[in-house]
């Protein structure tokens, strides 16, 4: 065997530590794809935690159509929007923390899973435990189950117009039911609902289960639409808190580690499923410290400027320069968009409000 012949031999620059992060560092080489993330005309969809919030300023004002099947009829234009990031996503389920969550919001949708705990009933109104943060909230159960049927329709409608789907996983920590497994946005009595020990456990999420959700997930949505294709990553946004009893760091890497190598194992298995690195952009040691904001937890503009001009640069799109610049992205809505949209996934998640004190930083 000759010694001179290895596969080290013939690996591309980007395959070396020293010429592909110390030196001749280009974001776009961490992208593995074989065609564009996106197609010119084609109708973008998103769902997933805080983070995935971000991006859809940065699509339309890139020229692509972002999916929206849910929104507020003209009639009701006076009333104020709603809160909590619902109008940010697709459809108006608001932020999905867990694959779990998503593959169960799917299951509701086809008939498959029907929560017990389905409302929460208040003095004046009811509760979605799924939605808790809804600032406009049923009268009636008459009122509650047209309501929820409403939405889930809209949100198979999601899959049914996309060509891309776009799921940020965010962590592996959720709050369940101890009678059918339904996973809660929110720990009960955090954001809505009252906390009841016999009734709700916690759960953290291990990478069989993760993956098992994903690909149940997928299984599902390529049945309403087969051409569809599925976009991964995971939310670079530290955990508020954790339930595990350990020190929230370790715990925010644990949670990370799971949910990178169950989205690394479904795009391994799927054609139609890649991963971007959203992710390891953020928190690598290439990332320079300004990524973050002073508290370290929140990502900053800088960051997910430099995020979405990589994304925009592996799409067929114009006007992108180099990725990581700030002017990097044309968009139309401008800066004042970027930041609301930076604003609700900061301070309006239903994850913050297990920190009280995260709301006065």
């Amino acid at each position: 065997m000759n010694p001179d012949v290895n596969p080290y031999k013939t690996a591309p620059a980007k395959a070396f530590w020293s010429r592909g992060v110390s030196r001749g560092w280009n974001p776009v080489d961490t992208v593995d794809v074989l065609g564009p993330l996106l197609r010119k005309g084609e109708k973008v969809a998103s769902a997933g935690s805080c983070f995935a919030s971000n991006m859809v300023p940065y699509l339309e004002g890139s020229g692509f159509e972002y999916v929206r099947t849910e929104i507020q009829h003209p009639a009701f234009s006076f009333a104020e929007p709603e809160a909590l990031g619902y109008p940010n996503f697709s459809a108006a389920y608001g932020n999905i923390y867990t694959a779990r969550q998503m593959r169960q919001l799917l299951d509701r949708c086809l008939g498959l899973f029907c929560p017990t705990e389905d409302r929460w009933k208040t003095g004046t109104s009811i509760v979605d435990p799924f939605r808790p943060g809804l600032r406009y909230q049923a009268a009636s159960d008459y009122e509650f189950d047209v309501l929820t049927a409403q939405h889930l329709k809209r949100t198979i409608a999601v899959f049914e117009q996309a060509n891309v789907f776009v799921f940020t996983l965010g962590l592996t920590e959720g709050w369940v039911s101890a009678i059918d497994g339904a996973v809660f946005p929110a720990c009960p009595g955090t954001v809505a609902g009252t906390f009841d020990a016999e009734r709700h456990r916690f759960q953290n999420f291990n990478v069989a289960e993760v993956t098992e959700d994903l690909e149940r997930l997928w299984g599902s949505v390529r049945e309403i639409n087969p051409k569809i294709r599925l976009i991964l990553t995971v939310s670079p946004v530290p955990l508020v808190a954790t339930a595990t009893g350990n020190h929230v760091l370790p715990a925010t890497i644990y949670s990370k580690s799971v949910l990178r190598v169950a989205a690394g194992e479904v795009a391994s298995r799927h054609s139609d499923v890649t991963y971007f690195p959203s992710y390891e952009l953020v928190t690598g040691p290439q990332a320079p410290e300004d990524f973050f904001e002073s508290d370290r937890r929140n990502v900053s503009r800088i960051a997910i400027d430099a995020v979405m001009a990589t994304f925009l640069a592996c799409c067929e799109t114009e006007g992108i320069q180099a990725p990581g610049a700030l002017s990097g992205v044309k968009t139309a809505a401008g800066d004042a968009a970027r930041t609301l949209s930076r604003a609700i996934a900061e301070f309006e998640c239903e994850e913050a409000m297990a920190d009280q004190n995260v709301l006065s930083l």
